[in-house]
């Protein structure tokens, strides 16, 4: 069965799935930014067939997430790498790990992001470039900031009024701004 195509759509988060919206395509991402970059080291890992490996990989190097390079001619042989739009997915990645321990693992988790410098655990959290101030549903909402498609808008209209109400229930957030530790 054909999956749907969403590379039509003006959603960056449906662009965003027509890349990596496969599990498997997600899950060697992570392998990637932990450092694996051989595809018997994905098979491992992942307990992935070749042929399905195969294809996961080659749509990751079509998106322009991975690239490869050989390590050796004789046979031929690749280690993958990010590109630098897999290695800006790596947030998404670190998100992922972060709501998933949180949400679903719990204690089965052994693995953290931590600062290399200072050995202290990474609180991550999405973040305000501008004002340093975590993101929340209370403060921060979707607009467009041009013309939008009739479904986009749609989506956002009808789902406002009750986004507005939610957000009336949410306490408000402290309004210290995030110390930037750069």
């Amino acid at each position: 069965m054909k999956k749907k195509s969403f590379a039509n759509m003006p959603c960056p988060i449906a662009l965003s799935l027509e890349h990596v919206g496969d599990w498997w395509n997600i899950l060697i991402l992570r392998d990637l930014s932990y450092g694996l970059c051989r595809f018997d080291e994905f098979e491992k890992s992942l307990g992935i067939a070749p042929s399905t490996l195969t294809r996961r990989l080659n749509g990751l190097i079509e998106s322009g997430l991975v690239e490869r390079h050989a390590y050796t001619d004789k046979p031929l042989r690749y280690d993958y790498v990010l590109t630098e739009s897999g290695r800006d997915f790596r947030t998404v990645v670190l998100s992922l790990m972060k709501w998933g321990h949180k949400h679903f693992s719990g204690e089965r988790s052994n693995i953290e992001l931590f600062d290399e410098n200072t050995g202290v655990a990474v609180d991550l959290v999405p973040t305000d470039g501008n004002t340093g101030k975590r993101i929340n549903m209370h403060d921060h909402s979707l607009r467009y900031k041009g013309p939008s498609d009739s479904l986009s808008a749609w989506r956002l209209e009808t789902g406002r009024p009750r986004r507005d109400a939610y957000r009336k229930t949410l306490p408000k957030p402290s309004s210290q701004p995030q110390q930037n530790h750069r």
